[in-house]
């Protein structure tokens, strides 16, 4: 093979290396947090302590509170003390308690609809019994006064459509192939990009660039997601709120994102380094000694008698 074709061959590999890297990168966050029910309740866990969730909260409890019952002479007065009281819940081990509890009852719903097998027709729906009876027995643990009268009913709520169900099972299915296969390629590209390369050491330096890049445009995508996600909630969602759970759920992606971007910066950093170090050492390495030179032969003398000096005398 010329060392033009193997440049353009490792140039392709590599390239398309460095742009497999971030993909594989989300599938894999995707497949392994949000995909996975006790992940996704661990990067959920400590929202129940953030500011902005809580007033979410409180407001949603508030509105829901209003919309079964009359506010009376005094709305004003009634909303900021139901606000006031759900507020103060949101601080207590009960609420912490049933976040947690709703959030598992929740994911391990929409996992069991998206790995059905087939389309059936039906959407993800939770019973919420599960979580009234964990905030009752916790608010009966702490002694509130009538915590025991709470009815714990089983009240079928919809989270997802069955339409929006079969939509999403079929690219569910394609995430999980995705974060098998996408990693092994890319990284069976760069070592075949590196292999074929006429100068191995160049290719070994151009992957680990084209690598830290590719982390560093996956970080900037991020970014701009939450910005589009955050732009394109309806104005009754807590924008806050909602920006605290998607920094919860790309914390992963984040990190992976930094680690792409150092693991490249690194092997280019060496392989610079073993290249400069490498050219130095060849200069100053010292010449290797001279082969000894043949001896030359004595000059021969001509053949035939020796010239024998002459006895006359040239006339004047």
């Amino acid at each position: 093979m010329s060392p033009r074709l193997r440049h353009a061959l490792s140039a392709v590999l590599l390239v398309l290396a460095c742009l497999l890297a971030p993909f594989g990168a989300v599938a894999g966050w995707a497949a392994h947090t949000l995909a996975d029910t006790g992940r996704y309740v661990d990067a959920m866990s400590p929202l129940a302590a953030d500011p902005d969730v809580r007033d979410a909260v409180a407001d949603t409890v508030r509105d829901g509170v209003f919309q079964q019952i009359d506010p009376g002479p005094a709305p004003g007065t009634a909303r900021a003390f139901v606000h006031d009281a759900a507020r103060s819940f949101t601080r207590t081990e009960a609420f912490r308690a049933g976040w947690d509890t709703a959030n598992r009852t929740v994911h391990a719903a929409l996992l069991r609809a998206l790995r059905r097998d087939r389309a059936d027709g039906r959407g993800v729906t939770v019973d919420l019994a599960p979580v009234t009876a964990r905030v009752k027995h916790r608010l009966a643990a702490d002694h509130v006064p009538f915590a025991h009268r709470i009815p714990v009913r089983h009240t079928a709520v919809t989270v997802l459509d069955a339409p929006e169900v079969d939509r999403l099972r079929a690219g569910f299915h394609a995430l999980d192939i995705a974060a098998f296969w996408l990693p092994l390629t890319a990284v069976g590209c760069a070592v075949a990009g590196i292999a074929v390369a006429a100068c191995r050491r160049r290719a070994v330096t151009a992957a680990g660039l084209g690598t830290a890049l590719g982390g560093a445009l996956l970080g900037l995508a991020v970014a701009i997601g939450r910005r589009l996600t955050l732009a394109e909630l309806p104005g009754a969602v807590h924008g806050p709120a909602a920006g605290a759970v998607y920094d919860a759920l790309t914390a992963t992606l984040r990190t992976a994102a930094w680690l792409l971007v150092a693991l490249g910066l690194t092997v280019a950093l060496v392989s610079w380094l073993t290249g400069r170090l490498g050219r130095r050492r060849a200069r100053t390495a010292p010449a290797g000694p001279t082969a000894p030179t043949a001896p030359t032969a004595p000059a021969t003398a001509p053949s035939g008698p020796p010239e024998q000096p002459s006895d006359r005398v040239p006339r004047l």
